[in-house]
């Protein structure tokens, strides 16, 4: 998957400078993707990942992993409240058929009040401290003790067509990371920075061990922030091509051997985190046609799967009443707000027009509402138009097997596929030699967009596509000079890494 040096460098200016030509905003994966949901940042889902893995504890057993991130550019020091998931919304991993986008298993998380004024959530409310002092003062040792003044909780509901079942009430959260005075489980004692990268449960800090739930239906639940593990330099690209996303040698970085100079531009931010771990044999698997599902033929590699469909969504009760003498009230049906499955479809091929009516809509939609946003991309068409390349502007069936409709398909007859910081991953996926075997003994990507592991370079795949498809005749390898997240991810559920300290992460830079 070779591709001339000169070509590779002349695309890749070509590819990131109709990036700034869009008439969209983007910043991706999906934290900014639409008018309305920027405006409820609570609600609005930055990151879907899912991927076949092992249980917590148990590694003979095989599970899905869904984690989802919530609350784009999350504040590690945005004291005094931090961040809380909201008590009035509705936050949904969805199963769904991988061909229609139905979904056929739902898990909905629920999220205890914002402003309790009474025990368990508050223990205190005679103080402004929601961390380090409730009923005594000092650094928080374990989960919901005497100095965790809030405590939010949150339940777990299963559903199944029209019938539901609780199947976890009153799960703890950990608090945030403060800082190594308030919350120093999280920090190395000398530095102060949060400790990630653990391999096993047992490594993890002692916050996220506490909060790691395992449900008598079989499922692993867990719900905190955590550190964005989003990675791309589009401050860099947006600024007219600034210079840090060139190499030392004053040329334009390829995917493959970049050097590392952009700056990514989600660093040293948190999220807020719900995650599953759903055993395997619990799961209906559906048959589905992929492209790089089988990558024993040329690409696209075209070929059979079978697995699930996952996205993610966001839901507010119709009424919010607002009252002069008291909280708000919410009442009638829950209305979707904002979706997600694979990364970089609604920011960077849905025009403005349908941004918002994606965000309102289902994935069993998508065929007839959206298609023609993966079949005709725009940024090919504006790499064209400025500047006289004749990219496939159209009939990309290669780009609409993928992102229609839009779930990530996970092939779940696979084993547990590599992690980030394990030997023989790679960012790439299968681009970069990292590949897993279905039961049919074909070969598939071992990252996106066979699922999507935290890890994966998702923006350097996908235009990568762009620049290449349909026919990938020749591979133009696109990147933006991130090789990396700033942080190292858990290996572990929640894979999500430790996030970052308040005290430590200073995002504010002189003039």
């Amino acid at each position: 998957m070779k591709a001339n040096n000169s070509k590779l460098k002349a695309i890749t200016l070509l590819v990131v400078c109709s990036l700034f030509s869009l008439s969209v905003s983007v910043q991706a994966a999906s934290h900014s993707d639409a008018p309305l949901i920027k405006q409820d940042p609570q609600a609005n889902i930055t990151d879907v990942y899912a991927f076949i893995g092992t249980k917590y504890n148990d590694t003979n057993t095989k599970v899905l992993n869904v984690i989802v991130h919530v609350h784009p550019f999350s504040e590690p020091g945005d004291g005094i409240m931090y961040e809380r998931f909201s008590d009035d919304a509705l936050y949904s991993i969805h199963i769904a058929n991988p061909t229609t986008g139905a979904t056929v298993l739902r898990y909905d998380f629920r999220f205890s009040d914002i402003n309790p004024l009474t025990t368990p959530g508050l223990k205190n409310q005679n103080t402004i401290l929601s961390y380090g002092l409730g009923t005594e003062a000092g650094p928080i040792g374990s989960v919901g003790d005497n100095r965790q003044n809030y405590t939010q909780t949150y339940s777990v509901t299963r559903v199944v067509g029209s019938s539901s079942a609780a199947i976890g009430t009153g799960l703890s959260t950990p608090p945030p990371n403060v800082g190594i005075r308030t919350t120093p489980a999280y920090n190395d004692t000398t530095t102060g920075k949060a400790i990630s990268g653990a391999t096993t449960a047992t490594e993890l800090d002692s916050y996220t061990q506490q909060t790691v739930h395992q449900l008598s239906s079989g499922e692993v639940v867990f719900a905190g922030p955590r550190e964005d593990g989003f990675y791309a330099d589009t401050p860099g690209i947006f600024d007219l091509l600034h210079s840090r996303i060139l190499d030392n040698n004053g040329n334009l970085s390829d995917g493959l051997g970049q050097d590392g100079s952009g700056v990514d531009g989600f660093k040293g931010f948190n999220v807020l985190a719900f995650a599953i771990q759903i055993p395997v044999s619990a799961l209906t698997s559906f048959q589905y046609t992929a492209p790089f599902a089988d990558l024993a033929n040329p690409l696209p590699a075209v070929g059979t799967a079978n697995g699930v469909g996952v996205y993610a969504s966001v839901s507010r009760q119709r009424i919010t009443l607002r009252r002069t003498n008291g909280e708000p009230v919410n009442s009638g049906p829950f209305i979707q707000v904002n979706r997600m499955g694979n990364p970089l479809f609604n920011e960077v091929l849905v025009a403005l027009k349908d941004k918002d009516n994606y965000n309102r809509t289902s994935p069993t939609d998508d065929s007839s509402k959206f298609t023609t946003y993966a079949m005709n991309p725009e940024v090919a068409s504006l790499i064209n138009f400025v500047f006289g390349t004749s990219l496939v502007t159209s009939g990309r069936s290669d780009l609409n097997a993928v992102y229609i409709p839009d779930v990530i398909r996970v092939d779940t007859t696979t084993p547990a596929v590599r992690l980030a910081g394990q030997a023989g991953f790679s960012r790439f996926g299968f681009a970069g030699g990292d590949t897993t075997t279905d039961s049919g003994g074909r070969i598939k990507s071992g990252g996106w967009p066979n699922g999507r592991r935290l890890g994966d370079d998702v923006v350097d795949i996908a235009l990568t596509a762009v620049a290449s498809g349909p026919s990938y005749s020749s591979v133009v390898v696109v990147g933006d000079n991130v090789a990396a997240n700033d942080q190292v991810y858990n290996q572990v559920f929640p894979y999500s890494a430790t996030p970052h300290s308040g005290t430590n992460v200073d995002l504010r830079q002189s003039p």
